[in-house]
């Protein structure tokens, strides 16, 4: 899993730094026959994630409709995106990477223009 997120975060990484509070967006793709050990591996970096600074909130959501685009989305909220790159910098080093092939995942970073 990490293997092919790490290209993907690193282009949402390259966004012009912020000192406000970002939001990640990853929707992704995964088979059924692999959602287990994806579920399994997004559990074990939230886990690690949530004791990073920065740290706000994560929560997976599942499409309930079954011809969405997207089956999964990640939603998390960090206090700056330079937070948000030192953790993930962090998991790298201490999560192994999850290869699945055909997991496809399309994470950027966001901030809140209107409320």
């Amino acid at each position: 899993m990490l293997s092919k997120v790490i290209p993907a975060l690193l282009f949402a990484l390259a966004a012009a730094p912020t000192s406000a509070e970002v939001t990640l967006i990853n929707p992704f793709h995964v088979p059924k026959s692999h959602e287990q050990a994806v579920l399994d591996h997004w559990e074990q970096a939230r886990d690690f994630l949530v004791t990073q600074p920065g740290y706000i909130s994560t929560s997976l959501h599942r499409s309930i409709q079954p011809n969405s685009q997207f089956h999964y989305i990640n939603i998390a909220k960090w206090e700056s995106d330079s937070h948000f790159k030192t953790a993930i910098a962090e998991m790298n080093k201490t999560l192994p990477p999850l290869k699945i092939p055909s997991v496809e995942f399309y994470p950027a970073l966001y901030e809140v223009i209107r409320n």
